[in-house]
């Protein structure tokens, strides 16, 4: 198969979990270019709207869905939303995150040890399974989980986090067992990118220096730069790809030895 036809996603839908921001805007830009319509979902309409009109600029068609993933109920009403709106999804990216800041472990409440497990991990558990079982149950489709190198590097400040991530690592495997043949199901695990939500680190002198000595890439990635191991991992091009965890880092979870 030739490039463009692999990367052909025209008559596709895909659904995106935190599509109006960072990463997830920049896939869902970049699947609309690629001739997919967009199921664009987060917990702010007015930004997946905001999208949608992006979207529709490049000439492709969206829908915007208001939903907290940490929630089980709403995880069912997207799913319901999508195929009511556009009778099937080809593939469905779990993309929304949270990563908040806290003094320390010890001081670490237990409503914010719950949101940072439920929106990073619970959620994609269950989108995966409303979504995979009906990939299954149809023409196939791929899902792509969107997880961090916190998860093989936790640090103090992100242990939350790192435990969800390092799960949603695992339970990639579990689904691709569960779902293929038809429905392949693998993990972005990414590495600091300059998005809107990183502007506080990403950008400050401290960074820069750290990435410049220790990262082979001397740099954080620009959000566009997530799009091509999405659209590969979604794509024909894939087809011997499942349960695998594709890094896309600059080099971080490898850093350089002094």
């Amino acid at each position: 198969m030739t490039a463009r036809i692999q990367y052909d996603y025209s008559g596709q839908v895909v659904c995106i979990t935190g599509g109006s921001r960072g990463l997830g805007h920049a896939m869902a830009l970049g699947f609309a270019a690629a001739g997919a319509n967009l199921a664009i979902a987060s917990r702010k309409i007015e930004s997946c709207e905001a999208t949608v009109k992006e979207i529709r600029a490049l000439g492709r068609e969206g829908s915007a869905h208001a939903i907290h993933v940490g929630k089980w109920d709403d995880c069912n009403r997207l799913y319901d939303e999508v195929y009511v709106k556009w009778g099937r999804c080809d593939v469905l990216i779990n993309n929304a995150g949270l990563s908040p800041l806290y003094p320390s472990l010890v001081e670490h409440t237990e409503d914010l040890f719950d949101k940072v497990i439920a929106v990073n991990l619970k959620g994609p558990f269950r989108l995966s399974a409303l979504f995979g079982s009906k990939m299954k149950a149809g023409a196939g489709g791929a899902i792509i989980n969107v997880s961090s190198v916190s998860s093989i590097r936790p640090s103090a400040t992100t242990a939350p986090y790192s435990a969800a991530k390092a799960g949603l690592n695992a339970i990639t495997a579990a689904f691709a067992n569960e779902y293929g043949p038809t429905v392949r199901v693998n993990c972005i695990m990414a590495g600091p990118f300059h998005t809107d939500i990183s502007k506080g680190w990403s950008r400050t002198e401290e960074f820069t220096q750290r990435a410049a000595k220790n990262y082979a890439s001397g740099r954080a990635g620009e959000p566009e730069e997530i799009v091509g191991a999405a659209l590969y991992l979604a794509s024909p091009a894939a087809s011997f790809t499942t349960g695998a965890v594709l890094t896309v880092d600059g080099g971080q979870a490898n850093p350089r030895v002094a």
